[in-house]
């Protein structure tokens, strides 16, 4: 079962640690773009919480897109965005690169189906898995 959470370290932890991930909605990118959204701030400053709350938690960052545009694209940006969170972690919060790794996953695991715009947007996600 594929939980949703906005952005609470608290509820995070728990089913980071209880399921071994959690899709982190509002960290937010533009169409086609990796370059993380202002509205996102809260939602990384939660998992930064997270990670220097239990400082022995080492999770990999997952990008995900959805079916809108070719497959190579779609790798290239959910990685892309992946990184971008990785990066915002360390550079902005002062987490431990070595605590943290990035990965894409394209348009190849979807939450719900592409067939609507609400769709989309939802797999459109950062996902958090614990290493």
């Amino acid at each position: 079962m594929e939980q949703y959470i906005e952005a609470d370290a608290a509820a995070l932890g728990n089913d980071i640690r209880s399921t071994g991930h959690v899709a982190v909605y509002g960290i937010l990118f533009d169409t086609g773009k990796s370059t993380i959204k202002s509205e996102s701030v809260n939602a990384i400053a939660e998992i930064a919480k997270l990670m220097k709350t239990d400082s022995t938690l080492k999770i990999n960052i997952v990008g995900h897109t959805d079916n809108v545009g070719d497959v190579e694209s779609n790798i290239n940006l959910s990685r892309e965005r992946g990184a971008a969170v990785l990066q915002s972690l360390v550079r902005d919060h002062g987490i431990s690169a070595t605590r943290l790794r990035s990965f894409g996953c394209r348009q190849f695991a979807p939450v719900v189906s592409n067939d609507t715009e609400e769709g989309r947007t939802k797999n459109r996600r950062i996902e958090l898995v614990k290493q």
